[in-house]
């Protein structure tokens, strides 16, 4: 079989669609967080990609940067019992962390897959 031409694709479009890094036309996860062994469209292999901790170090440190923010003017501001902080900020720390984790996930995946984080993926982009 010959090789395709895939054109290269902009990391940050591919990764916040959560899209193959290569094709950007199949959906990259199983589910909430598990990447598909390969790519149903262009059968780009997905067993070397791995995004590692990296996608949860920039979810903590974004999501913890608005929350503490927003609940120090929150107690500046009005001066709420604890309790009611717990109820304003805990869905937004599982809401957030969950929603930003899968785009920040297939970003960086997308991102590995660009600039050929490793001697694996240089093989896969043939």
């Amino acid at each position: 079989m010959a090789a395709s031409f895939y054109p290269p694709l902009s990391p940050v479009s591919t990764g916040l669609r959560c899209r193959c890094p290569r094709c950007g036309e199949a959906p990259l996860f199983d589910g909430l967080l598990t990447v598909k062994p390969r790519c149903p469209s262009c059968d780009l292999d997905y067993a070397k990609i791995d995004a590692g901790d990296g996608p949860a170090v920039f979810v903590i440190l974004i999501l913890g940067f608005i929350v503490v923010g927003l609940a120090l003017w929150v107690e500046l501001r009005f001066g709420p019992p604890l309790w009611l902080h717990m109820v304003l900020w805990t869905p937004l720390i599982l809401g957030g962390s969950i929603g930003m984790l899968r785009p920040f996930k297939a970003v960086l995946i997308a991102l590995q897959f660009r600039h050929k984080a490793s001697s694996d993926i240089e093989l896969m982009r043939e």
